[in-house]
C-alpha cells in the first residue's frame, strides 16, 4: 500500500472543508483536501444550494464567505439579485470554478476528488492516519492534523471519536426550543426523524417563449403528491423562490415539496448498501418533485441537466443531469468539542432593533472566532417547528440576529489533533438549525484552517492553541479577513474595520448587547457607503411609510418595497418623513419584488 505523509489532512465535500483547506494552505502549511466527489464546494456548489441564507448583510460579509460573495458576483455578468429567499442567487459552475481557482492558485494544496474513507488509525489522543481508496488504490496517509470538513461527521465516525446525533431533551441545557425528556422517550416522531430531514437539490429553467399558467390551470396541473407543494405562495413564487442567474432555478421547496424525512437512520449506520438505497429514494423524490412542477407549469419550467455526468447515490449519469452531485444534508453527526453551543448562546440579549448574542467566553477569554446571524431553522415533515425568537426588522426586511461561534465548538475533546469545520462542530440539536448556512460554515472552516496552521507553526495541539492568536490571525488575513465580533455598525469595506475588530479583542467589555463598539471616531463618523455595485441604477420617486415600519418608493405609477443590506442605508431610512421626494442608487430584483438600495 503505498504511504503519504501531510502535515494537515482535511476530509470532507463540505464548504467548510474547502474553505479549510485553502486557508491552512494559505498560511503555508502544506494540505492534502479529499473530497468524496468531484466538485469541492459542498452546499454552495456540488449540492446545488446556491441561494445562501445568513451572513447577508454588508458587517457580516468578512472572511472567506465575504470574499467568496464578491468573486461570485464577479462571476456573474447579471449580479446576484434573481430570487426572493435570498440576496444572492449563483449558478453552481460560478461557484465551483471561483473554489477551484483558489485551490489552484496554492502550491500547498494539493486535491484528490473521488476518494473513500476506508479507515482510520490512533494512537492514544491521536489520529496517525488515514486509509483512504481513490483510482481503485489503497493509501494509507500520515498526518500531523486532521480536519473534518464534512457534512455529516464522517471522518468523526471513522475514527471512534464521541460524538452527537439526534435530539437533546430541554432539561439538558435549558434550550426553550427543544423537548421535554419525556416528549424524546415516549413520541416515535423523535426516533423516526434523528437529523433535520435533507433535500436533493434538482435545477430547472424558466423558458422565455412560455408563461406560467393561471392558479386555477396551476392547481389543476399539480399532480398528487405534491398538490399542496404550492400552497399559499402559489405555483410562480414556488418556482422562483430560488431562482438564480441564467433563468436556473434551484428546486429546494421545503413545504410539501422535495425535503426527504424517511429512513434517516440509513445515512449513519456504515451499510453502503443501505446509504445508497436512501440516497437513490431521495433522487426519485425530487425528480418527481421537479417533473410535478415543470408540467403544472406548461412548459415554462423545464428540468436543466446543470450537473456533469457520473454516479450520484446509486443513479448512473450518462449525462448532464439536472441532479446536484450530492443531497443537501442539514445535520449530522456533531462533535464533542471543547465546549458545545446551545440555543441560548445564539439567542440576542436585550431589546432593540439591533441586538447580538453574549460573547463565548473559555478560560477567561472571549472565545469568539466567526460571526452568524441566521434566524434558526429546522426542516422535519408536518408543521413548523416552533423555535424561539431571534430576529428583528433590519433595513426594511427581517434578518436574524447575530451571534459569534467559539474556538472551542471546534476542537475535538477527545482527539487531541482533531479540528472540525463544517455542521459537525460541537452544536447542540437545536442550535445547528442556525449555524449550519453556507456562509457562516465558510467562515468556521476558514477559522479550522487557519488553527491548523497555526499550530504546525507553534509545534502545539489545537487544544493548546491560544484564541488570541487565532483571532489576531483571522483579523489581519491579508486576502480574507475575517471578523469573529459582531459589529452592526462596520461593514466589510469600512476603513476602520481592523481597527474596531482590534478594539474589540482588547476590550469585549466595550462592545455593547446592540453591536456597538463605544469609540469617539464611531460617533464622529460620516455615513460610509459601500463601493458601486453592478446592475445598480439612479431611482426617483416618494418615499412612503409602511405600516411595520419599511418603506416604498412610488415612482411613474410603481410601488417598490425598498430594502438594504447597508448600514448607513439602514440608519438614514428611520431619519425619513413618509412623503418625502428620493433620489436612490438600487439594485432591482422584480423577483423579490424590493429595490436594494446601495446608496442615497
Amino acid at each position: 500500500m503505498p504511504e503519504l505523509q501531510v502535515p494537515v489532512l482535511v476530509w470532507g465535500g463540505g464548504s467548510g472543508g474547502v474553505a479549510a483547506a485553502i486557508q491552512a494552505a494559505r498560511r503555508g502549511a502544506r494540505t492534502l483536501l479529499l473530497t468524496p466527489g468531484p466538485w469541492l464546494g459542498g452546499m454552495v456548489s456540488a449540492a446545488g444550494v446556491c441561494a445562501p441564507d445568513g451572513n447577508e448583510l454588508s458587517p457580516w460579509q468578512t472572511g472567506i464567505w465575504g470574499a467568496f460573495l464578491r468573486a461570485v458576483a464577479a462571476g456573474e455578468p447579471t449580479g446576484l439579485d434573481h430570487n426572493w429567499v435570498s440576496c444572492f442567487g449563483f449558478r453552481p459552475s460560478t461557484a465551483e470554478q471561483v473554489l477551484r481557482d483558489w485551490v489552484g492558485a496554492l502550491p500547498a494544496l494539493t486535491w484528490w476528488p473521488d476518494c473513500r474513507l476506508v479507515e482510520a488509525a490512533r494512537q492514544g489522543d491521536r489520529l496517525v492516519s488515514v486509509t483512504v481508496e481513490r483510482q481503485q488504490c489503497a493509501w494509507r496517509l500520515g498526518l500531523e492534523l486532521a480536519v473534518d470538513g464534512s457534512d455529516r461527521g464522517e471522518l468523526i465516525a471513522l475514527t471512534g471519536e464521541a460524538h452527537r446525533l439526534g435530539w437533546e431533551p430541554r432539561e439538558q441545557w435549558q434550550e426553550p426550543s427543544a423537548p421535554l425528556r419525556r416528549q424524546l422517550e415516549s413520541d416515535p416522531f423523535f426516533a423516526s426523524q434523528p437529523v433535520q430531514s435533507p433535500t436533493w437539490v434538482a435545477m430547472g429553467r424558466l423558458r422565455h417563449d412560455r408563461r406560467c399558467p393561471a392558479p386555477a390551470e396551476q392547481t389543476a396541473a399539480l399532480a398528487a403528491p405534491f398538490a399542496k407543494a404550492s400552497g399559499a405562495f402559489g405555483l410562480e413564487r414556488t418556482i422562483t423562490y430560488g431562482r438564480l442567474p441564467g433563468d436556473l432555478v434551484m428546486l429546494n421547496w421545503p413545504l410539501h415539496g422535495n425535503d426527504w424525512h424517511r429512513g434517516l437512520e440509513r445515512a449513519f449506520a456504515a451499510d453502503r448498501e443501505a446509504e445508497r438505497q436512501l440516497e437513490r429514494e431521495m433522487q426519485e423524490h425530487s425528480l418527481a418533485f421537479a417533473q410535478a412542477l415543470a408540467d403544472a407549469s406548461d412548459g415554462w419550467l423545464e428540468l436543466a441537466p446543470t450537473f456533469p455526468q457520473g454516479e450520484a447515490g446509486g443513479f448512473e449519469l450518462s449525462g448532464p443531469s439536472p441532479l446536484a452531485l450530492m443531497p443537501y444534508w442539514r445535520e449530522g453527526r456533531r462533535l464533542r468539542g471543547l465546549c458545545t453551543v446551545v440555543e441560548t448562546d445564539l439567542l440576542p440579549q436585550g431589546r432593540g432593533a439591533a441586538t447580538i448574542a453574549a460573547l463565548p467566553e473559555r478560560d477567561g477569554r472571549v472565545d469568539a472566532v466567526a460571526v452568524g446571524n441566521y434566524a434558526n431553522d429546522h426542516h422535519y415533515p408536518g408543521g413548523d417547528w416552533p423555535l424561539a425568537a431571534k430576529s428583528c426588522r433590519w433595513g426594511g426586511r427581517w434578518s436574524g440576529t447575530p451571534f459569534s461561534i467559539p474556538y472551542g465548538a471546534l476542537v475535538s475533546a477527545e482527539t487531541s489533533n482533531l479540528l472540525a469545520a463544517d455542521k459537525c462542530i460541537s452544536v447542540s440539536h437545536m442550535a445547528n438549525g442556525a449555524t449550519r448556512l453556507q456562509p457562516l460554515v465558510l467562515n468556521i472552516g476558514q477559522a479550522a484552517g487557519l488553527a491548523a496552521a497555526l499550530c504546525l507553526e507553534r509545534a502545539c495541539s489545537p487544544a493548546e492553541l491560544p484564541v488570541m492568536v487565532l483571532q489576531e490571525a483571522l483579523i489581519a488575513d491579508p486576502e480574507a479577513p475575517a471578523g469573529p465580533f459582531p459589529l452592526w455598525d462596520t461593514p466589510w469595506y469600512h476603513p476602520q474595520w481592523r481597527q474596531r475588530q482590534l478594539a474589540c479583542l482588547a476590550d469585549p467589555a466595550r462592545l455593547s448587547d446592540r453591536g456597538q463598539l463605544d469609540l469617539p471616531q464611531q460617533r464622529a463618523a460620516a455615513p460610509l457607503l459601500p463601493p458601486p455595485e453592478q446592475g445598480e441604477r439612479r431611482w426617483q420617486g416618494v418615499l412612503v411609510g409602511e405600516a411595520d415600519g419599511s418603506f416604498a418608493l412610488h415612482t411613474q405609477g410603481e410601488r417598490w418595497p425598498l430594502i438594504t443590506l447597508e448600514p448607513a442605508v439602514h440608519h438614514w431610512f428611520a431619519q425619513q418623513a413618509s412623503g418625502s421626494v428620493v433620489a436612490l442608487a438600487a439594485v432591482a430584483n422584480p423577483w423579490g419584488p424590493w429595490l436594494r438600495v446601495t446608496r442615497f
